[in-house]
């Protein structure tokens, strides 16, 4: 079913970007397009992961990081990979203060999981375990692909209506003349709307679930989920401000430190995901994981650096 939900929005958002294509340059303009946007498919299937971790930065870490909380924070995912039956996916860290974390790639083989610097620093290692078991959670189901996919190919639509209009805004001869020019700059938001609406806020859910599920302690998950979502109206996450097609990868909106409009929100309202995660808990007995402990000093960010928590979750 997800394959199919994939194929499906990518022929909508690829017939969208052949309409600019005409609008643009006529019959010439949409097979341009046409043939554009078959490249950039196939190159997003094989290479948007690289390209959203590229975008935001992302610094791989491994076991052998000198500070035990990143030691811990591998180790975690590492466990708890192996305990869905997932392969090891690529751990990285993102230099942002704003507390937040996303999964990619195109399937379990090739996924990678990460965490901001500001979201070590914000919350504990049993509600990191949380959050980053959401993060398995869709790699599992394989929601990877679709939201990494979109992600990138909206992007690109957003970036053809821009190019339009710089450079086709006056010409009255083209197709679709004046009335072109406002459809485009009425398409490009519609873009980043229709990739909200196609991620379905289920997977969100489902993604909760399965990853309380996998790292055995629901209450963790949720907590987290209020934290972020407190510190997320706080500060604002810069690459998804100029990336808003990206922010549907992201375990809570990216964008809320600028009062984003939730009426396409992919992102379920937080109250809920909170509620159904409490009843999970107590559907399994409040039971909590077991975690070994490194001795762990302040928390760092991902260069090494020790750094005081700030706020009221440091």
């Amino acid at each position: 079913m997800n394959h199919l939900k994939t194929f499906v929005l990518l022929a909508a958002l690829t017939a969208l970007f052949m309409g600019l294509g005409y609008l643009i340059g006529g019959t010439t303009g949409m097979l341009i397009a046409l043939v554009f946007a078959g490249g950039m498919n196939l190159f997003s299937y094989w290479n948007a992961d690289k390209i959203v971790l590229r975008m935001y930065r992302a610094v791989p870490v491994d076991e052998s990081h000198p500070e035990p909380l990143i030691r811990n924070y591998v180790a975690d995912i590492v466990q708890m990979s192996a305990d869905a039956g997932l392969p090891r996916p690529q751990i990285a860290i993102i230099p942002t203060e704003q507390p937040n974390a996303f999964a990619t790639g195109r399937n379990p083989e090739n996924a990678a999981v990460c965490a901001t610097e500001g979201l070590l620093r914000a919350l504990t290692r049993e509600e990191i375990r949380g959050v980053m078991a959401h993060e398995l959670a869709h790699v599992k189901n394989r929601d990877t692909l679709t939201m990494t996919v979109t992600a990138t190919v909206a992007g690109a639509i957003s970036a053809l209506a821009n190019f339009g209009l710089f450079f086709g805004g006056g010409d009255r001869d083209r197709p679709g003349g004046m009335i072109g020019t406002i459809a485009m700059a009425l398409l490009a938001p519609m873009a980043a709307a229709l990739v909200q609406m196609a991620i379905s806020r289920g997977r969100e859910y489902e993604a909760d679930r399965v990853g309380a599920e996998i790292a055995g302690d629901p209450q963790a998950l949720a907590s987290a989920l209020q934290k972020i979502e407190g510190w997320s109206k706080r500060i604002e996450n810069p690459t998804a401000e100029h990336n808003p097609a990206s922010a549907q990868l992201f375990i809570i909106n990216p964008l809320s430190g600028r009062g984003a409009d939730n009426l396409f929100s992919t992102h379920p309202n937080t109250a809920n995901r909170v509620k159904a995660l409490m009843e999970l808990a107590a559907r399994m007995g409040g039971r909590r994981p077991t975690l070994t402990a490194t001795p762990a000093g302040p928390r760092p960010s991902a260069t090494g650096m020790p750094t005081t928590p700030r706020g009221p979750w440091g």
